[in-house]
């Protein structure tokens, strides 16, 4: 059995979370025995027996592929939307159907979008949150969509739990407006607290990262470049007092799981994403104080917080059942 991967945005225009879960799953697998390739989009003459798309496939690339007897599984992130309100999703849902129904002409739904999520042969996610997306904004039959947790490698699983909490918080992550980098900082150098930033921008010449830059100290807002070596991260964090993410939204936070493997005390935003990984296990940001009052609040508790008790899996999990999955859909195609 060989899989393709395909994903539409080359790595060199954005590093992050998506490229750590393609690269690292990719590894998994193949220490299962299945061989993976990256799709070439140039080599007519490549086989497969399935392609794993990473991200929204077209409508044609869906057409195209099933003309060739290719099945698409197509994992979706769905960050932002899943972590909308529940009464706001209903509110998309309610449109999203009235158009569907409108849209009767093949062309219309393919601008739409919808079909792609109907029309791949399974679709994956990370999380709970985003499945209720398909099935209630899209009208995905839920025996269509798998739930397939992240890893987290295994040099965090077993650096242990980390025996002396620093004189720092620590937050990883690319510098940049979803991760609310730079409100961050600002609160940590109100609070107060020092707090290590591990990180790079996507581009050290947009105005967010020298609005970063101007609030590093050394003292309250520290920061070092982004660490590629994971046994250099688990040192990092293993010298830090707690772990601490403000973004937005995210739909698994590989970074958060790894700060928790290692035993960090986590203060996270609270969304649906962080409720339904860590639950009553981490701290949140709350609306009635201040981000700084919060930070400085966490700082001082986390020294003596236990860590969190909760379930961090492998990439072998992720592996195990992403296999499962092609394997199904690659006996049906014959």
């Amino acid at each position: 059995m060989k899989i393709l991967f395909d994903h539409p945005d080359p790595f060199l225009l954005g590093h992050g979370g998506v490229q750590r879960q393609i690269e690292c799953s990719k590894a998994a697998l193949e220490r299962l025995g299945v061989e993976v390739e990256f799709l070439r989009w140039w080599d007519e003459r490549q086989t497969g027996d399935l392609i794993h798309f990473f991200g929204k496939a077209t409508p044609t690339y869906l057409r195209q592929a099933s003309i060739r007897g290719l099945p698409v599984v197509m994992t979706s992130f769905f960050s932002d939307t899943c972590n909308r309100p529940k009464a706001r999703l209903r509110r998309q849902a309610l449109v999203s159907r009235a158009l569907m129904k409108m849209a009767g002409e093949s062309h219309v739904q393919d601008l739409l979008g919808w079909r792609r999520y109907h029309d791949c042969a399974h679709n994956v996610v990370g999380l709970r949150a985003e499945q209720f997306v398909l099935e209630y904004v899209y009208r995905v039959p839920p025996e269509r969509i798998s739930t397939v947790p992240l890893g987290v490698a295994n040099v965090f699983l077993t650096a242990g739990k980390a025996k002396a909490r620093g004189d720092h918080l620590i937050t990883t992550g690319t510098i940049n407006p979803i991760k609310r980098s730079v409100e961050l900082a600002q609160a940590a150098r109100a609070a107060g607290v020092p707090l290590l930033f591990v990180g790079r921008p996507y581009s050290e010449q947009s105005g967010y990262w020298k609005r970063f830059q101007e609030l590093i100290d050394g003292q309250c807002v520290r920061h070092r470049p982004h660490v590629e070596s994971s046994q250099e991260m688990a040192a990092f964090l293993q010298q830090a007092r707690g772990f601490v993410i403000f973004s937005q939204f995210e739909n698994w936070c590989l970074s958060a799981h790894e700060a928790a493997a290692v035993g960090l005390p986590l203060l996270l935003p609270d969304l649906p994403w962080s409720r339904e990984r860590f639950g009553a296990a981490a701290n949140y940001f709350s609306d009635a104080a201040s981000v700084s009052a919060r930070l400085r609040e966490f700082y001082e508790a986390a020294v003596s917080l236990p860590p969190p008790a909760v379930s961090i899996p492998g990439w072998e999990n992720t592996g195990a059942q992403l296999k499962a999955i092609y394997e199904y859909h690659v006996a049906r195609r014959k």
